[in-house]
């Protein structure tokens, strides 16, 4: 899933602190704004992807404006900040889940006898099913 949330960002001890007002406890810094703004979305993602996993409800996003309003300190900014889950699962849940299937004898013997690679086999053809670029 694509998201966009605001987020503040303000300095901190000579970082960049940046908290995201719509997910409790989401809260990030990084050295300067370029790395603030990649942990900001890392910690976005991290958090709906767990949202996610665990079936929790999605807090709607707030609006810059609104955010933008609560905010009267000039050395803050705030910010949109993209989000996608789907990439984010690609990139940090690798992990392999066991599947049984069934396929008619005949082909599994051919198949066996040309030393085909099941899994990689079944990986490929699932990619290719959900149109996913490798």
């Amino acid at each position: 899933m694509k998201y966009a949330y605001p987020a503040i960002f303000y300095p901190d001890d000579g970082k960049i602190g940046v908290t995201v007002p719509d997910l409790p406890g989401c809260h990030t810094f990084g050295e300067d704004a370029a790395d603030a703004l990649f942990m900001a979305q890392d910690a976005i993602e991290m958090w709906l992807w767990d949202a996610e996993e665990n079936n929790e409800v999605i807090p709607k996003a707030s609006t810059q404006a609104d955010i933008a309003k609560q905010t009267n300190d000039e050395l803050v900014f705030v910010s949109m900040v993209a989000a996608d889950t789907d990439e984010y699962r690609r990139q940090n849940d690798a992990r392999a889940v066991k599947k049984t299937l069934s396929i008619p004898a005949w082909l599994n013997t051919q198949a066996t006898a040309a030393n085909i690679n099941f899994s990689q086999t079944l990986q490929k053809a699932l990619k290719q099913e959900l149109q996913i670029a490798e």
